[in-house]
């Protein structure tokens, strides 16, 4: 499936119009052309690579998965491969979406998978109307926004995650593996993230370098708050990371307490029923002893098992042993 737009002097005139016009826009002055493939194929690819003289190595990154976020440089064209994130607030499941691009002076070609919503990039480019003389920069300008937005948004709702996980450390509740569980995932999503953010750094700062010779210089400034957003979604996530180390640890620890405080409760109760254990074993012993045989004897060893059982409970109450 393709999807096209042409450009011209800024201004939006004509849609999904067949691949083989492409390279007849891109002849004229002030004609701009996008286009967007749908999960191709080499073969879907090549007459792109045709038209607009793209590299086959960059068309083999197009078709194969799992690429390294980059900015590859050829000599008329760029490459780009980023990656959209979106956070599932059901299954807290991290859901990333390759995109690649070939960014030439007069087009930008978009190729990602099915799934991917677009309507958010095609919003950014229709909302900024004044820009989009700019052309081709203007274009990757709106996909980078994005994406990068994306990036940060889900940062946004990870730290939240992370919140309400300290919250229950400290909520006096025992949750089991709940949280040990629950911080695992969060800090596979975060290796996940920090995987499409970081690279996104050199990426955009390669796009503000002015000899790149695709850049608009009017366009700088614009790939500069982009470039921002990604600095601190990367900074955030990499606090994110060390905070949930911090919760595994902190649970750990707090289970530890908690283990030492139960088998100082239960060490105690241990030594006050040792002590009736005792005395009641001495009075029963099969030989004559003081009161053996009395009914002041019972009384006697009755009162020796409460006294020393009170004794102990208060010592140990004293001492916040129970």
């Amino acid at each position: 499936m393709v999807t096209t737009r042409l450009y011209r002097a800024g201004k939006l005139v004509k849609t999904d119009f067949p691949v083989a016009e492409i390279s007849d826009y891109c002849e004229e002055k002030d004609a701009t052309v996008w286009a967007d493939f749908t999960s191709p194929t080499a073969e879907d690819l090549a007459a792109i690579e045709e038209e607009l003289g793209l590299h086959h190595l960059a068309v083999e990154d197009a078709v194969h998965d799992h690429q390294r976020p980059k900015l590859d440089r050829y000599d008329s064209h760029l490459f780009l491969a980023a990656y959209a994130v979106r956070l599932d607030e059901k299954t807290n499941e991290l859901h990333k979406t390759e995109i690649k691009a070939f960014i030439t002076p007069n087009a930008v070609v978009t190729v990602h998978p099915e799934g991917f919503d677009l309507s958010p990039v095609l919003q950014r480019w229709d909302a900024n109307p004044d820009l989009a003389v700019n052309g081709a920069s203007f274009l990757l300008w709106g996909l980078l926004d994005v994406v990068v937005d994306g990036h940060f948004d889900t940062v946004q709702q990870l730290d939240a995650a992370i919140e309400a996980h300290e919250d229950l450390l400290f909520d006096g509740k025992n949750h089991g593996n709940e949280i040990q569980r629950d911080s695992f995932e969060l800090r596979k999503n975060l290796v996940q993230l920090r995987r499409a953010v970081l690279p996104m750094r050199e990426v955009v700062n390669t796009l503000m370098r002015r000899d790149n010779g695709l850049t608009d210089p009017e366009m700088v400034p614009y790939f500069q708050d982009v470039y921002d957003h990604v600095l601190r979604a990367t900074e955030w996530t990499e606090s994110l990371r060390d905070l949930v180390a911090t919760i595994v640890d902190t649970n750990l620890s707090i289970q530890g307490n908690r283990m030492n405080l139960i088998m100082k409760k239960v060490t105690s109760w241990a030594a006050i029923i040792a002590v009736p254990t005792a005395i009641t074993g001495f009075f029963g012993q099969n030989l004559r002893f003081v009161g053996f045989a009395t009914e002041w004897g019972v009384w006697l060893s009755t009162g020796l098992i409460a006294a020393t059982s009170v004794t102990l409970y208060l010592s140990f109450k004293r001492r916040d042993w129970l």
